[in-house]
């Protein structure tokens, strides 16, 4: 999470290059993220560096005479001819980095447009010195520090498209699992942030002879999305090339327009696409618009996931409150169509704080399969309340932090007493939604409870509303009031003793 320290250090690198006369948010943000590149470039360098030591094959990123493009050698030259290094545009730094990927790649296609922008040699200077003071070594901060820059850009988004934090991302990764066999697709990729966690699933779960077995598909048709944003789509694939996705899939289409054409292609989606946004409804793709006959953006990426999807595939999806109740002919048709024609699983609704500081929209993660051919029978509803930080604009983390990040609960609950659990569980549920959906068939909460099963009939009957306020029981505390008497007895009594203060203070 952003700290105050690590704000505060990205907060003086942002005045450096006001300082130095460079203004523009974006610009700002894009250069920075090439520095952190170039940073991270020798990082992983040096880290298959130590690996071939111990007998791993690897190919260099850096040959003979590119050493000093090495952050650890450019940070100790001259300014001048450091300055010269990122500014030569035939063998320079950034020459490189547009080489990087394979000739034909859509990496290399939108590094083509990466360019360096810092024309005050004392400038690269400042700002160099100021990230090697940070430690990015955990990919989390990697994550903050993005999300903090992008958060410049317009008060953390434009059209309704706000940063997903990492623990929800890492939630729903968790909850779907993503193996080697998949396909993955994020229809609004942004930094990629979906896309690189199934990575670090996918590693962490897998040893290194899988992987290697794997490595044509991992490198070049398992992680795929949709950005029009050339900034971002820099970013998306500086972001999973890092995570070693040499050739990540990301198309410069707008998802939802009559350019993408992809159907039936991926095995999993995880997405949190834009709120609120609109598209000009003559370029809308005709097949979403048969199913929800709309030109609101959250509506048309469900069907739009619903066309991308293989049958039996499935997806996670964050979507804002209004989806899951409106009362429009496009909400209902939406709705419907994940309900009645295909199989929805989950919906786990969010506090309205987990945006915040960017916005404060309510929002619920949806879990649904691809069949074609109906099979919802009970869906599983979660009422999360805590997600282990303040749902406040601070958001400070409520919870250990080691706990938080790993999401450890049987293992690093089980030294804790029942009290503990409960104090741990009111403020973070992530643990205990990872813990009860694989077993939600045979979820028995009643409605009163955090968690309980909805049956399909009863959600058509209520005109396929998905809000868990339509079907969670409310159990309202009785409360006792003393007698009349007794209360006039108090106030009385009340009047009398501010009447003696009143007279001591008189006297």
């Amino acid at each position: 999470m952003i700290t105050g320290e690590l704000k505060s250090q990205i907060d003086q690198i942002w005045n450096t290059f006001w300082t130095g006369g460079i203004s523009n948010t974006i610009t700002i943000v894009e250069q920075l993220t090439y520095l952190i590149f170039i940073k991270d470039l020798d990082e992983t360098e040096t880290r298959n560096e130590r690996k071939a030591q111990r007998g791993f094959a690897h190919t260099p990123i850096f040959g003979e005479d590119q050493q000093d493009f090495r952050w650890k050698n450019l940070k100790e030259m001259d300014v001048n001819a450091r300055h010269n290094i990122f500014s030569n545009t035939v063998d320079g730094v950034f020459p490189f980095i547009r080489s990087l990927g394979s000739e034909k790649s859509l990496f290399s296609t939108y590094m083509k447009g990466a360019t360096f922008g810092i024309s005050k040699p004392a400038v690269l200077d400042q700002v160099m010195e100021k990230l090697e003071r940070i430690d990015m070594s955990n990919q989390d901060t990697k994550g903050d520090i993005y999300e903090y820059l992008l958060s410049k850009l317009e008060g953390g988004g434009t059209a309704g498209q706000f940063r997903t934090p990492r623990h929800i991302i890492k939630l729903m990764v968790e909850l779907m699992q993503p193996s080697l066999e998949d396909t993955i697709c994020d229809p609004s990729v942004g930094t990629a942030g979906f896309l690189v966690a199934a990575k670090e699933y996918i590693d962490k779960h897998n040893g290194v002879t899988e992987l290697d077995k794997h490595s044509g598909h991992i490198n070049k048709t398992m992680f795929n999305g949709t950005e029009f944003d050339a900034t971002m789509l820099r970013i998306a694939s500086m972001n999973l090339y890092l995570h070693g996705v040499e050739e990540p899939n990301i198309m410069d289409v707008d998802a939802v327009s009559k350019d993408n054409t992809v159907s039936d292609a991926y095995s999993l989606v995880l997405a949190n696409p834009p709120f609120k946004g609109t598209i000009d409804k003559d370029s809308i793709a005709p097949g979403l618009k048969n199913v929800t006959d709309t030109s609101k953006t959250e509506l048309l990426f469900l069907a739009l996931m619903l066309r991308q999807l293989k049958t039996g595939g499935r997806a996670a999806v964050i979507v804002p409150d209004g989806v899951l109740f409106g009362s429009g002919k496009a909400h209902k048709s939406i709705r419907q169509e994940i309900v009645a024609n295909n199989k929805l699983e989950a919906v786990i609704s969010m506090p309205s704080g987990v945006f915040k500081p960017y916005a404060g929209v309510s929002t619920a993660i949806i879990i649904f399969t691809k069949t074609g051919s109906g099979g919802t029978d009970k869906v599983w509803f979660y009422d999360m309340l805590a997600d282990g930080k303040s749902l406040d604009d601070k958001r400070n983390l409520l919870v250990d932090q080691e706990l938080f990040e790993a999401f450890s609960f049987g293992e690093g609950a089980d030294a804790l007493t029942e009290a503990e659990q409960k104090a741990l569980h009111d403020n973070f549920n992530l643990p205990d939604i990872i813990k009860r959906y694989p077993n939600r068939a045979q979820d028995q909460g009643a409605r009163t409870e955090q968690s309980f099963l909805v049956p399909f009939e009863e959600i058509k009957e209520n005109d396929w509303d998905l809000s868990i306020n339509r079907y969670k029981e409310i159990v309202y505390e009785e409360v006792e009031y003393d007698a009349p008497n007794i209360i006039v007895e108090r106030i009385n009594k009340l009047s009398e003793e501010r009447m003696n203060l009143l007279s001591q203070i008189k006297n």
